[in-house]
């Protein structure tokens, strides 16, 4: 099982690089930068705070980690394709992915934050076909010479845009959520699912059984958000679990220093070696 840790990038955290650094010296897969492009004023989650507000764009954070390292993989985790422009969007990841040597994973998902999304233009109510039909869209423009796409929110005839992905035919595109319908856009365009599993380890892995029996893509599970403990680590692994998510323990705010950062990562480190 794969070790992974996500953070939102703020200015109150370890930069992008630095974070990254310390994560491939002690040998973890990948590092995930969340995304919001602003906070509506009253909308946030409980125990949230500001850092929904001070998120930097996740593509410039994956740029500066991918910079400073050759083996660690970078990740959207997740990016809100339902606010984003499928053209530039499928260019940021097509041309990070050649620049970083083949190190990107696409973690998508549809959004929460409903003023968010209408101030992006989205309306909430349709944001999930949306999003199927953005992901579809990139997937042509990535996988094709001469692309088109042709659907209810996204049309456009024939055109030429590269770079193409280093990865083919893609970067792994990673879903999440946990909703009800989750799992039809995973079948529909996903190559993995990375739902929370605290507190609802047994209900994840459950659907994602069924999940696996509705199609034969090879899909993988990234165990979100579990405790860094050598006994959790240990369960996910012997359930199956393709990599463990581990969120590095920023304030509400944000705020993070880089000895509490290098700590968390030492544990984490600690934790999955015992659990082997």
């Amino acid at each position: 099982m794969k070790i992974a840790v996500a953070l939102f990038p703020t200015a109150d955290a370890p930069a992008p690089g630095t974070l990254a650094r310390m994560a491939e010296e002690r040998g973890l897969e990948s590092l995930w930068f969340a995304e919001h492009s602003h906070r509506p004023i009253g909308t946030a989650p409980p125990g949230a705070g500001e850092r929904y507000a001070k998120a930097m764009d996740p593509f410039v954070a994956m740029t500066a980690a991918a910079v400073v390292t050759s083996t660690l993989k970078v990740a959207t985790g997740v990016s809100l394709v339902p606010q984003r422009d499928p053209f530039h969007t499928a260019k940021q990841v097509a041309s990070l992915d050649v620049l970083s040597g083949g190190r990107v994973i696409f973690g998508v998902g549809a959004g929460w934050n409903r003023q968010e999304m209408i101030n992006h233009g989205t309306d909430p109510r349709t944001r999930m076909r949306l999003m199927t039909e953005r992901m579809h869209a990139m997937i042509e423009l990535w996988t094709k010479d001469e692309a088109e796409y042709h659907g209810e929110f996204v049309d456009f005839g024939p055109v030429h845009a590269w770079p193409k992905p280093l990865q083919v035919p893609h970067p792994p595109v990673v879903v999440g959520g946990d909703g009800p319908t989750v799992e039809d856009r995973i079948i529909a365009f996903g190559d993995g699912w990375v739902p929370d599993v605290s507190g609802v380890e047994d209900i994840v892995f459950e659907r994602f059984e069924r999940l696996r029996e509705r199609t034969d893509k090879p899909l993988e599970l990234t165990a979100n958000g579990p405790s860094p403990d050598r006994e959790t680590l240990s369960r996910l692994r012997d359930r199956g679990a393709h990599r463990a998510l581990l969120r590095l323990p920023q304030h509400a705010d944000g705020a993070l220093s880089d000895g509490d950062a290098e700590r968390f990562l030492d544990q984490v480190v600690a934790a999955a070696s015992e659990e082997g």
